[in-house]
């Protein structure tokens, strides 16, 4: 029995991150350089990167319109920057005090794993809570046990320390990286609390067995310093580079079986990954799998928008200079819930006497994109403006609508987006947000997982 020299070809469906990392890792897999693979990439919009956009903005060349950093302590991220030729270029942000708006700014209190505390002294000195809300807290080590089985954040949160703690600090600083309303959330989709969750019996006295982080742990995040984008197009271009067919504007309309292979829009293909949104992946696979794709559609995504604003540098307090901006609670919010102070937090952002304030708008369960480009923008200034105790003029505004941009993860994802895997025909793989965790490190590990999956299942064919 010996290895098949024929080529194979694998379509990759989607061209964000996800898709990208796929293509790149098939591209310059040792069975791609020996002539049995090769890789052709479909996006249906005539640019590459999905969420990672960056474009001018204020007189500025690369303002970034979605994701402006990547978690530097999760390696994969890192590891493709420095793959593609970004390695010298990646930047860290400034370190700036992030705050939470509840009547006025309360700065973030210390010692918190996504809100979560993790001592109580710095709870207590913090006036963000009242001190019926601190004392609640206070009392976590005295209760008893709570069971995991429901799998939901909110709840958890609640039972464990109270309203307070859920609604003013883990619901604001969890629903800002997810657009989620975390009483509707998976537990264990946010990794860093779930394990303290299912550590022990007290998360207070979990906390005091952290090891605690090295001095030269390095930065949190990186960015290129050309903006997200830049890191979409460096694997675009390697991946082409190395072999790979890179098709824009070529939306994918019908997914078939062909023997033991594929056809995307009648074209064969050996293995197809699904590296597209949940809602497209579910319209693909309702004519070969509907069971999965009706599973997959249930997988709900939330709308945002983020409004991108330059003020003059002479308007803008002395008292919010070396901040970065901060979050607006659930029982706060009207249309947004963050504000990053953009030029702040990235000094090489700075340009012309003026602040950039990146403001988000919209989450699960808050809808905004039905409103106009007018209304966002002037919502926006309205909001942080009052928010700040300013009278906002800006310079330049900018709105970027992202539809569908961040799957939520209600109780439960994990098993059900694993029974979806194990049922799905061979030579088919699924990768990206809607499966395997938000955020830019997250897509860039499920791209490249799936096309190891693919390789490892596809070119060993024996004849």
């Amino acid at each position: 029995m010996t290895a098949s020299h024929k080529t194979r070809r694998v379509a990759v469906v989607g061209g964000g991150i996800t898709g990208l990392a796929a293509a790149h890792a098939l591209a310059i897999h040792p069975q791609a350089a020996a002539g049995d693979l090769t890789v052709d990439l479909f996006e249906s919009e005539e640019r590459l990167g999905g969420k990672l956009r960056t474009s001018p903005f204020a007189g500025h060349p690369a303002i970034d319109e979605g994701p402006d950093a990547f978690l530097a302590r999760l390696p994969w991220g890192t590891a493709l920057a420095r793959e593609v030729g970004l390695g010298e270029q990646l930047l860290a942000p400034a370190q700036g005090k992030a705050a939470v708006w509840w009547d006025c700014l309360h700065p973030i209190p210390d010692k918190l794993v996504l809100g979560m505390p993790t001592g109580a002294v710095a709870l207590a000195r913090s006036r963000l809570l009242t001190w019926p809300g601190k004392l609640r807290a206070a009392m976590e080590p005295l209760l008893p046990r709570t069971a995991l089985d429901a799998d939901a954040l909110g709840a958890f949160v609640r039972a464990r320390f109270g309203d307070q703690v859920h609604e003013r600090l883990v619901d604001p600083l969890v629903g800002s990286i997810y657009a989620a309303d975390t009483d509707h959330f998976s537990l264990a989709a946010v990794p860093q609390i779930h394990g303290l969750a299912a550590g022990s019996r007290s998360v207070l006295l979990a906390a005091r067995k952290l090891p605690k982080p090295p001095a030269d742990a390095g930065p949190v995040f990186y960015a290129p310093r050309q903006g997200m984008g830049a890191l979409a197009a460096a694997t675009a271009e390697s991946a082409a580079a190395a072999g790979a067919c890179l098709h824009l504007s070529t939306p994918v309309g019908t997914l078939e079986r062909d023997g033991h292979g594929w056809r995307l829009d009648d074209e064969p293909f050996d293995a197809v990954v699904l590296a597209c949104p949940a809602a497209v992946a579910s319209g693909l696979l309702a004519g070969v799998a509907p069971d999965i794709g009706a599973g997959i559609a249930t997988i709900p995504a939330a709308d945002v928008a983020i409004v991108t604003l330059a003020v003059h540098e002479r308007d803008w307090p002395t008292a919010l200079r070396g901040m970065s901006g901060y979050l607006v609670p659930k029982p706060q919010q009207q249309l947004v819930t963050a504000a990053s102070f953009g030029s702040q937090k990235w000094p090489h952002w700075q340009v012309g006497g003026m602040v950039i304030v990146r403001v988000s708008m919209g989450r699960d369960g808050l809808a905004v994109l039905h409103r106009d480009d007018e209304h966002l923008v002037a919502a926006a200034v309205d909001e942080i403006g009052h928010h700040l105790g300013l009278t906002l003029q800006p310079l330049h505004a900018r709105v970027s609508r992202w539809a569908g941009a961040f799957p939520q993860y209600r109780p439960h994802h994990a098993a059900r987006v694993a029974d979806i895997e194990r049922a799905l025909p061979s030579g088919l793989h699924l990768a990206g947000a809607s499966y395997h965790g938000i955020g830019v490190p997250a897509c860039i590990a499920s791209g490249q997982k799936a096309a190891a999956r693919t390789a490892q299942s596809q070119f060993t064919v024996g004849t």
